[in-house]
């Protein structure tokens, strides 16, 4: 009874085997130890193009490519050797062939079994035809997304560039439209201050030239009084006062010239090499015939060398109003110093007088064009002097400035660098 049991098992386990191999969805071969095929299953039949009587007894190498025949020879000999179930290739594109010599891409699984006949090698095989398709079209369209991905970054950087480059120009454009602006408003301002130079021009010359031509003109007038040789003093007091009147107008006009002169930008600072202490004696002899009655001017320098590399002609214009100042503004009988120092460094030179002195209050206007002193009203002048001399010497890279007690005096200083040629 149990030996029925079991045939009647096992022969429903071979009808089961034989449905499976027979109605498998993969292609099975079943090769023996010599490569020949023994079985096929109809899978295998549609997926190479055989009949089974056509395809019984081939060497397996029938269904491969011939370029490859040599080569899976040898591993299916050496497979035969040391057989294990195992995936065929790993790692490797495998191509089978159909009976019209069509190639197609396949999975193949190999496993082994023995019996009383031999040793037998079953193969799986799988046409992947559809997922390599697949695989492609996945690859066509990943490279078209890094391709489209690329072109899109480069889009994006290309139109950040432009928008960079847009915004660099639009910054240029308002930079050079605000540079544009500032320079129409301080053309304006220089057009506005030129304006009112003009209107203070006309009004401050207007007003100094009168004292001087009121002068001139009634002096003349007496001079043609005086006829007789015992009024040859008369005569000369008047050409005294003429000389002196002409003398302010010379100031005056060189005041307004000079201002236009800077305005300009013509001016220069173009330095030679010369004498110090020579130079100040040379301006010290010119304007003592200037000085008020009793005034003296007294000179002394100090330093051991007084080779100097400056613009003479600066300097000039510079020390004789500051001196000339220091004449009209003192009485008549008072001492005036000038002092010339001389350093590695730096040349100082300080003009001292025993003058009226200047307010506090005015005294940090003193620079300012037009400006005059409250307690210089009365005293020819125009206002210009000190503006001009600052610029003079701002030009020859120095500074300027001044210390003064109302009623002692003052005292001019400049300072200026030493230049070698």
């Amino acid at each position: 009874m149990r030996n029925r049991t079991y045939t009647g098992s096992m022969h429903k386990d071979l009808e089961m085997l034989d449905s499976l191999f027979l109605n498998a969805t993969e292609g099975i071969l079943v090769v023996n130890d010599k490569g020949k095929i023994i079985m096929i299953n109809p899978c295998a039949q549609r997926m190479f193009g055989y009949a089974e009587e056509e395809i019984i007894g081939q060497t397996i190498e029938k269904l491969i490519p011939s370029r490859f025949h040599s080569k899976h020879i040898g591993n299916r000999e050496k497979y035969t050797k040391d057989p294990h179930a195992r995936p065929m290739g790993k790692g490797l594109d495998l191509f089978a062939q159909t009976k019209d010599g069509r190639e197609f891409p396949v999975e193949i699984s190999l496993s082994h079994f023995s019996t009383s006949d031999g040793q037998f090698v079953m193969s799986f095989i799988i046409d992947i035809t559809e997922r390599k398709r697949q695989e492609a079209e996945l690859k066509s369209a990943s490279e078209r997304l890094m391709q489209t991905s690329e072109a899109l970054a480069k889009l994006n950087t290309d139109l950040e560039n432009k928008v960079q480059e847009r915004t660099k120009e639009l910054e240029i454009a308002n930079k050079d439209l605000n540079d544009s602006k500032k320079e129409v408003l301080k053309a304006l301002e220089v057009e506005k201050e030129l304006n009112n130079l003009k209107s203070r021009f006309v009004t401050t010359a207007s007003h100094e030239f009168r004292t001087p031509l009121g002068t001139i003109l009634s002096s003349a007038s007496l001079i043609a009084r005086y006829e007789g040789s015992e009024e040859t003093e008369k005569r000369m007091k008047h050409v005294e006062r003429i000389r002196s009147a002409v003398g302010n107008l010379t100031e005056i006009l060189n005041d307004f010239l000079s201002v236009e002169k800077l305005e300009e930008g013509i001016v220069r600072n173009n330095p030679v090499q010369f004498d110090l202490e020579d130079f100040i004696h040379s301006i010290i002899e010119e304007l003592k015939t200037i000085t008020k009655k009793g005034q003296q001017i007294a000179f002394r320098h100090k330093g051991n060398t007084t080779s100097v590399f400056l613009d003479n002609q600066l300097l000039r214009n510079s020390l004789i109003n500051l001196i000339s100042n220091a004449i009209k503004y003192s009485e008549e009988g008072k001492e005036i110093t000038v002092q010339s120092t001389m350093n590695g460094n730096s040349i100082r030179i300080e003009i001292t007088d025993q003058g009226i002195g200047i307010p506090p209050e005015d005294q940090q206007h003193m620079f300012g064009r037009f400006f005059r002193a409250k307690n210089a009203n009365n005293i020819q002048g125009t206002g210009l002097g000190l503006n001009i001399v600052r610029k003079y010497i701002e030009l020859m890279e120095g500074k300027i400035g001044f210390s003064s007690e109302l009623g002692v005096g003052t005292t001019f200083f400049v300072e200026l660098p030493y230049l070698k040629p």
